[in-house]
């Protein structure tokens, strides 16, 4: 036996046997992917079909306004991000140095949090037309016209000023690694700063312009809160209705998968677009384009213009939630908002910490293995991030439910006492849907930091006698650190902001701080859901700190 070990590892062949880290790599990849194979087999085994029925009434509508809304969001979206992008990088202007980072702040605020502050801002009884009334001496709401505020319009409003930072990252970033001989050749032939932009500029940034712009659109599938808040109805909305209010598990699963054929085809789309158009610097040497200096009126024009998308993300929602925050001082020593707010540092703190262990485990798994299957799973795992939190729980709680039974039923079969539902009782369900939504954060960032330690320190570790354990607690896990530090601290956040996959697996009387504030939102009670929102702010301030800090 040895004599043949010893020829299968210098002719290079794999040894067979049991690894416990490719077999670890392995079910933590099946786990992740499960819940969207789930939702395929429901969707194409239901227990009652009412496809037809979807087919002839509700469908079309969901699927029109869901794309009506992702288009018209991609497309603002990625104007004022690249737009604003454009103007920090290639321009100097009053603000330019504070305004740059102040673009990142709309990421603190989730949609369904600017939603109701819009909506208390622009309402009848909001300070704007109470305002208008006052000055023109109106009386009532016949006397004027005003545009309706619960409506798609609205809601796209919000979304793009939400979202646009994601466009704005990737796009600011593209343009600073664009190099400035072209813009100086194209200068000397005559090209004026809009020519500039639209034939270099644009064109060198569309695939990280395009990339953005993927996020946004699946994070717009994913909404839930403003869509429901503004009576938009869109697939995600449409699945809430079919499995909450008709009880039907099939038809969920049924618009989960026309949901997920909608992002498969977007990162599609958006993967062929980048391959397609490819742009390489013949130079081999990169200058930076230099910044041009706007004097008087254009000055100020670039100012405001990088202004307003910060304004109507990050200021106006906030201010009129600390508004009321501020106002309702005693509703911050409310037992409920308290015990909301720790159901939501507990499961997130458990979601984000599993998430990244699992991550680590899984991306060092794979490299010790060498073996062809977990390498194909591997970048399959990410597929959660971009299945709305609404798919995944459809995917989740029914197989959940069922083996959940068979568990209380087999306790009960051995000890003669009911178990209860374990699984889908307690706040399992949720931490399931909190790592697989949120994995792959935790897998990008092992992989990549993985990828930039040196091969050579992991060889010389084992050469020592060190176990693959101890390699990567002690050589790894060291040069890792940071890079782990950050996911872990922006996969809570995201599981704090997270709506649509908590309402659904949230266990009975479990509130997070996203439901409360959803909750009483939802009944115009701004000023006990207000308390709540700002806890949400302030902890997503913390994360876009953190993302600033690594853009700089």
């Amino acid at each position: 036996m040895k004599q043949i070990d010893t020829h299968l590892r210098r002719s290079g062949m794999p040894r067979l046997g049991f690894s416990p880290w490719s077999a670890g790599a392995l079910a933590i990849a099946v786990i992740v992917v499960a819940p969207i194979l789930a939702v395929f087999w429901m969707a194409f085994h239901p227990a009652d079909n009412i496809w037809p029925h979807l087919l002839s009434t509700t469908l079309p509508r969901y699927l029109r306004n869901t794309i009506v809304l992702m288009v018209s969001v991609g497309f603002f979206a990625a104007s004022m991000g690249a737009g604003a992008a454009w103007l920090v990088t290639r321009y100097r202007f009053p603000g330019v140095g504070w305004i740059q980072w102040a673009l990142l702040l709309p990421l603190a605020i989730p949609a369904y949090v600017g939603a109701y502050a819009l909506v208390d801002f622009l309402e009848y009884a909001g300070p704007v037309q109470t305002g208008l009334r006052a000055l023109f001496g109106w009386e009532t709401a016949r006397d004027y016209w005003f545009p309706e505020i619960r409506s798609m319009g609205a809601a796209v409003i919000v979304l793009s000023a939400a979202l646009f930072p994601y466009v704005y990252i990737l796009s600011r970033a593209a343009y600073r690694e664009q190099s400035g001989e072209g813009e100086e050749v194209a200068r000397s032939l005559g090209a004026g700063a809009l020519a500039r932009f639209w034939r270099i500029g644009l064109p060198l940034a569309r695939p990280a312009i395009a990339a953005g712009s993927a996020i946004v659109m699946m994070e717009t599938v994913n909404d839930f809160g403003t869509v429901d808040y503004f009576a938009v109805q869109t697939l995600t909305t449409g699945i809430f209705s079919v499995w909450l209010e008709s009880n039907n598990a099939g038809g969920a699963a049924q618009l989960a998968t026309v949901v997920l054929v909608l992002v498969i085809l977007l990162v599609t789309l958006e993967k062929t677009s980048r391959r397609k158009i490819q742009f390489f610097s013949l130079s081999t040497r990169h200058r930076p384009p230099t910044q041009t200096q706007l004097h008087g009126i254009w000055g100020w024009i670039a100012t405001l213009a990088c202004l307003i998308p910060f304004l109507i993300g990050f200021v106006l929602p906030f201010s009129v939630i600390l508004g009321h925050a501020i106002d309702n001082a005693e509703r911050w020593t409310d037992p409920e908002l308290a015990r909301a707010l720790w159901n939501t540092v507990r499961v997130g703190g458990i979601a984000a910490i599993v998430t990244v262990l699992a991550g680590v485990f899984l991306v060092y798994g794979v490299r010790l293995s060498g073996k062809t299957l977990p390498r194909l799973l591997l970048p399959l795992t990410t597929i959660g991030y971009a299945a709305p939190g609404a798919v995944l729980a459809v995917g989740i709680l029914i197989p959940l439910a069922v083996l959940d039974h068979k568990l209380a039923d087999a306790i009960e079969a051995m000890t003669g006492g009911y178990a209860g539902l374990i699984l889908t009782g307690s706040s399992f369900a949720l931490v399931l849907a909190y790592c697989v939504r949120f994995f792959a954060i935790a897998q990008g960032a092992a992989d990549g930091a993985m990828g930039r330690v040196s091969p050579s320190l992991a060889m010389a570790a084992r050469s020592l006698g060190r176990s693959k354990g101890q390699t990567l607690i002690e050589v790894y896990y060291p040069l890792i650190r940071a890079s782990i530090g950050s996911a872990l601290l922006l996969v809570f956040v995201d599981c704090v902001k997270e709506l649509p996959a908590t309402m659904l697996l949230r266990p009975f009387n479990f509130d997070t701080l996203a439901t409360r504030v959803h909750d009483q939102a939802s009944l115009e009670n701004l000023g006990d859901a207000s308390p709540g929102a700002v806890m949400i702010v302030l902890v997503g301030l913390v994360a876009v700190g953190l993302l600033a800090r690594a853009n700089r």
